[in-house]
């Protein structure tokens, strides 16, 4: 199954987005509040946090989705939170979404009061929604929406990459492959648990192509073959 059909096999929940005003009693809309540089005195300022309280419904789908759909094993509460690289302030709960075939990427997802999500994938990565909330981003609980659900579905198919750069001072990077694109980043190894870093090494090197597409819980694998994009 390619990524885009997973993507229609996947339904976003209905959603009745909040609606928040200004001081004038104004419909702020957001994501399209800056016609120039935003506002100065916008920055570190996140006057309506409450506006991805969606992102919650939207990650209850997801989960969902894939226990219905994959062979995989589910774990619930709060000990999944500690897959975080880097732990969530104000995580509530945490689901971890676990592939049997040990060459797939697992997923952990941590549901935080800001309201958000934080998603751990594979080994190394942390990826959070909204990655910053303030006003200035102007960011919109749909668009993380979008990247939440394309960057899930991509670990899903296989297409996902995770490497450990050799040398002395490494780059730990990831490599997201869409139908439509691509993304990456990169991160210093140092800035990793060293332990951490020391154990996920032998498996990802073994991971030349990245991690494979999750197994159905038909049976089948599904998945169009991997791009070498990295």
């Amino acid at each position: 199954m390619r990524e885009n059909e997973e993507m229609d096999a996947y339904v976003r929940p209905s959603v009745e987005a909040p609606v928040f005003y200004d001081s004038d009693g104004q419909v702020i809309n957001y994501g399209n509040r800056w016609n120039g540089p935003p506002l100065e005195d916008s920055y570190s300022v996140d006057t309506h946090p409450q506006r991805f309280a969606p992102l919650h419904m939207v990650a209850e789908a997801l989960i969902t989705y894939l226990a219905d759909t994959y062979d995989v094993e589910i774990t619930k509460g709060e000990e999944p939170s500690k897959d975080l690289i880097y732990p969530a302030p104000q995580a509530l709960r945490a689901v971890r979404i676990q592939p049997k075939n040990p060459r797939c990427a697992t997923l952990t997802f941590v549901f935080t009061s800001y309201p958000g999500i934080f998603v751990h994938a594979g080994l190394l990565h942390d990826f959070h929604y909204p990655v910053c909330g303030c006003d200035a981003c102007d960011s919109t609980w749909n668009l993380e929406a979008d990247e939440l659900e394309s960057q899930v579905l991509a670990v899903v198919t296989g297409h996902y990459r995770e490497t450990i750069e050799r040398g002395f001072r490494p780059w730990v990077e990831h490599a997201f492959t869409y139908p439509e694109g691509a993304e990456s980043g990169r991160t210093r190894a140092q800035d990793i648990p060293a332990q951490r870093l020391k154990a996920a090494t032998p498996t990802l090197r073994s991971l030349s192509e990245g991690w494979a597409p999750w197994p159905r819980a038909d049976g089948n694998i599904n998945a169009e073959p991997r791009s070498e994009t990295s």
